[in-house]
């Protein structure tokens, strides 16, 4: 592995664990093993490496929900794989995801790091309403009104669960807080017309 993608694996346990402003170079130096001058080659400034972290996350994150769409399964069946996407980045309510890690922590970002936040967010809405509108064609989600409201309060709920879950220490208020909607998920109704 290169000293760029080790700084960065680094940098996202950091901030997903402990939140952006909570580490510095010299804990990115000592967990990496280098002198703590030679990340500013990387990463000139904090902000650079903030916004190099949340493109390459934001990047692999909008690729694996991509793939999910891409496949011929249930609405649902992405909806509770997008679900599983939150909870398994909880790792048993020892983290958060780096979004909503970045989320909790904005007061310190810079503009171009907040953008890039927001524009994840509006990624993210977009791809679930796509899906929640082919929930509401395929009748495989109960309760579906209006899929773009829908998409904005699935975020809300996936990202403020995340944190009810890291501040217990422990994954049961994410699965009790998100209970309700995997209940309205029904993969068998899948009565999808044909293309």
């Amino acid at each position: 592995m290169d000293t760029r993608t080790a700084l960065l694996d680094s940098a996202e346990r950091a901030a997903r664990q402990r939140g952006f402003d909570a580490f510095s170079y010299a804990d990115l130096a000592r967990d990496v093993g280098i002198r703590k001058a030679s990340i500013h080659h990387h990463f000139p400034k904090k902000a650079d490496l903030a916004l190099d972290l949340l493109e390459r996350y934001a990047a692999a994150f909008m690729d694996t929900l991509a793939q999910m769409e891409a496949t011929d399964i249930s609405a649902a069946d992405k909806l509770s794989a997008y679900l599983d996407l939150y909870r398994d980045a909880v790792d048993g309510g020892t983290q958060v995801c780096l979004c909503v890690a970045f989320s909790a922590g904005r007061a310190n970002l810079p503009d171009p790091v907040l953008q890039r936040l927001n524009q994840f967010h509006e990624d993210s809405v977009e791809w679930l309403t796509r899906v929640l509108t082919e929930a509401g064609r395929d009748g495989s989600m109960s309760g579906l009104n209006d899929p773009a409201a829908e998409a904005h309060a699935t975020l809300a709920l996936m990202e403020g669960a995340q944190l009810l879950s890291r501040a217990a220490g422990e994954i049961t208020p994410f699965d009790t807080a998100t209970a309700s909607f995997r209940c309205r998920l029904s993969p068998q109704k899948n009565t999808r017309s044909p293309r």
